[in-house]
């Protein structure tokens, strides 16, 4: 299965289209190109105009649910390269990812909510989805979102 196609099944099982306009939140770019660099803006578990798992890790979210938030955060991520670029076969590596995660005082499983993301990646892109990344726990997210996740891609020269 080739990675578009990875892509599209993953994203189908989400009930989200990759193929679909990303809707953006305020006067930005969600992607930029520089040079062989794509730098993506942080994408929050939104489908269509819903925001899915809104809420806090470890009160009101759970793991399970915040790994999802990673994921589709990581399918829209993916899926603005898919658009700008028409394949995911543009990417060479994923330089970085910082994994934000609104969590409970006593909530210490970022690191884990962070798998959700870097499960997707390597799933989708094989050994070009190894990355590097942070994962760090916040008061409050855009839309009340549990996740946002932001990406540095290599892209093979054209």
């Amino acid at each position: 299965m080739t990675r578009d196609e990875t892509l599209l099944r993953l994203a189908a099982d989400t009930g989200f289209d990759p193929r679909d306009k990303i809707k953006v939140g305020g006067n930005y770019t969600p992607v930029l190109i520089n040079g062989s660099d794509a730098y993506i803006a942080g994408q929050i578990p939104r489908i269509g105009d819903v925001v899915r798992f809104a809420g806090i890790a470890g009160a009101d979210i759970s793991l399970d649910d915040a790994r999802r938030a990673a994921a589709i955060s990581t399918l829209r991520a993916l899926s603005l390269i898919f658009q700008q670029c028409g394949t995911l076969d543009v990417i060479a590596a994923v330089l970085r990812i910082n994994v934000f995660v609104r969590s409970a005082p006593d909530f210490t499983m970022q690191s884990e909510v962070a798998d959700g993301a870097s499960d997707v990646l390597c799933a989708v892109l094989g050994e070009a989805g190894v990355h590097t990344r942070t994962s760090v726990g916040v008061l409050q997210l855009p839309k009340g979102a549990s996740v946002e996740v932001d990406f540095v891609f290599r892209l093979r020269k054209t």
